[in-house]
């Protein structure tokens, strides 16, 4: 069960986020490589914003393996984000930091999902953040264990055909289509 109304009553928790497929369109057998692949999912601006009023932080931790196969670099991802970011702000919302970890999943690194290290660098840059007072969305079931593995809330968003075990599926404390309807969910909690 995820306290929404703790939530929005505390305006302390922290709301960490996936980027591909949970707040824009991933590309399939690809990665995101330039801003004009880049595309926001529907009304996932409006949900940052509001989710802007309610968490006292907003990040996104986003596993990056692009950079580790030399099909783009960390400065072209850097742009992406930075075009990103003006969007989110021009819309109303803010991102107080984004995460990635540009290794290949083969490297096992502490910094890709589900591994914690991604969270651990924002709980050292923002002292504040209580992973207890921690919601994590995403896409994928790696992005469940992550949020799992630190104690947070998860809200599984966007699956596509991926099947969850029964273990798995006890990582997962809400299942919605889109961080859309989560905003709609806990505007009318």
């Amino acid at each position: 069960m995820i306290p929404f109304e703790q939530i929005k009553e505390e305006g302390t928790w922290t709301l960490f986020m996936d980027r591909d497929d949970t707040i824009n369109k991933r590309i399939p057998g690809d990665y995101v490589k330039s801003w004009s692949q880049f595309e926001f999912l529907p009304y996932a601006l409006e949900a940052i914003t509001y989710f802007s009023q309610i968490f006292n932080k907003l990040i996104i931790v986003t596993n990056q393996q692009g950079i580790g196969k030399e099909l783009m670099t960390s400065e072209d991802l850097d742009k992406i984000h930075s075009r990103m970011i003006d969007e989110i702000i021009s819309a109303g919302g803010f991102i107080d930091q984004i995460y990635y970890c540009p290794h290949l999943a083969i490297e096992d690194p502490m910094c890709r999902k589900p591994n914690p290290g991604m969270a651990f660098q924002a709980a050292e840059d923002f002292p504040d953040i209580d992973f207890k007072k921690s919601v994590m969305v995403g896409d994928a079931i790696s992005d469940m264990g992550f949020g799992y593995n630190l104690g947070m809330k998860n809200v599984l968003v966007n699956r596509r055909t991926q099947q969850i075990s029964i273990d798995q599926s006890e990582m997962v404390d809400l299942e919605l289509a889109s961080l859309h309807e989560l905003a709609i969910y806990l505007k009318n909690y």
